[in-house]
């Protein structure tokens, strides 16, 4: 019974040691991964650029890693609607092509400031626009700037960029995969008609949706029952959807139709409500919406009660033009 106990007690410290050395190795792992996180970046100081004749470069590097800071300044004609592209991996056709503004939560060049979140924010007039969103990339990543093809005289820009090697973004408190890149969805100008759920993100694969922003604008006479709309999420291809909200603005955070204005935070921000337009964003990091094997993302223009059978007329609703951008990570 005696040499039962030995063995059984040598077992257990066999065990102890061998979960020691087991978690040793992951520590000098976990530091041998730090020790590879390496700063990148660069910056510039009233560079000239041209019209939409020039996409000019930003920053570029080659190598792994993820960007996870960017800054714009210029206060010239047109510098809301700057083009900002980001080619992953050598893509000749960008995955993120964004209008500086609407790819900052920014919806009908609305200049307030100033306002800032974890995420991004505006501190001037008409510059002064940052994020903070992390972008992977596997073996180079190149960033350029592009005015609209109306403007052909020359100013100057201020920008920075800054990144990590080696480093992986984190949503929901969440590594995601070395596989993981980030794609933007745009859907620009939809005329939605009454009662209609229209696509505004659909992808295959499994992910994470990072931000929604969207901007709609009625007709006039203003009318903004339109709000009534619920963002649904269709998950691995099922014909169920997961409601993400009891209405439009409240899946913005808001409530009785933004009856208080304009806001500003980390999960959701109203940037314009004015004459019944509105444009707003939506965080999912600490409300994280991951998907596996798909998803489709939709909006309505108007709703039924709390979007179950016995929808209003037709009549009480009117079309309404949508624009919205769906940044998700994909892997």
């Amino acid at each position: 019974m005696f040499f039962g106990k030995s063995t059984c007690l040598q077992g257990v410290v066999s065990g102890a040691f061998a979960a020691v050395l087991l978690l040793s190795a992951i520590a000098d792992a976990s530091a041998d991964a730090v020790d590879k996180l390496r700063p990148i970046g660069t910056m510039s100081k009233g560079q000239p650029i041209l019209g939409g004749k020039e996409e000019l470069v930003l920053f570029e590097h080659e190598g792994q890693g993820c960007l996870t800071h960017f800054w714009f300044g210029g206060n010239f004609p047109g510098v809301e609607d700057t083009r900002i592209r980001y080619y992953i991996d050598g893509e000749e056709t960008p995955s993120i092509d964004m209008d500086l503004y609407m790819g900052h939560g920014i919806g009908f060049n609305d200049n307030h400031a100033p306002w800032i979140t974890k995420w991004m924010g505006k501190i001037g007039k008409r510059n002064g626009v940052h994020n903070n969103y992390q972008i992977p990339f596997g073996k180079s990543i190149k960033v350029t700037a592009q005015r609209p093809p109306e403007y052909s005289d020359k100013v100057r820009v201020w920008w920075i960029v800054r990144g990590v090697e080696n480093y992986r973004p984190v949503i929901g408190g969440v590594t995601l995969p070395k596989k993981a890149r980030m794609k933007l969805h745009r859907l620009e100008g939809y005329i939605a008609d009454p009662m209609e759920e229209f696509d505004i993100c659909k992808v295959d694969g499994n992910g994470a949706v990072f931000q929604v922003f969207i901007q709609a604008k009625p007709p006039k006479p203003m009318t903004a029952n339109y709000l009534e709309a619920c963002i649904r999420g269709y998950i691995g291809g099922s014909d169920e959807p997961l409601m993400l909200s009891s209405g439009l603005e409240d899946y913005f955070l808001g409530t009785y139709y933004f009856d208080t204005g304009r806001y500003y935070g980390d999960m959701a921000g109203l940037t314009h409500f004015e004459n019944g337009s509105f444009a707003g964003y939506r965080i999912h990091d600490v409300d994280p919406l991951f998907f596996q094997k798909g998803l489709r993302l939709t909006c309505r223009n108007g709703e039924g009660r709390h979007g179950r059978p016995g929808d209003p007329p037709h009549s009480k609703f009117v079309p309404v033009e949508f624009t919205s951008y769906v940044w998700a990570y994909e892997w």
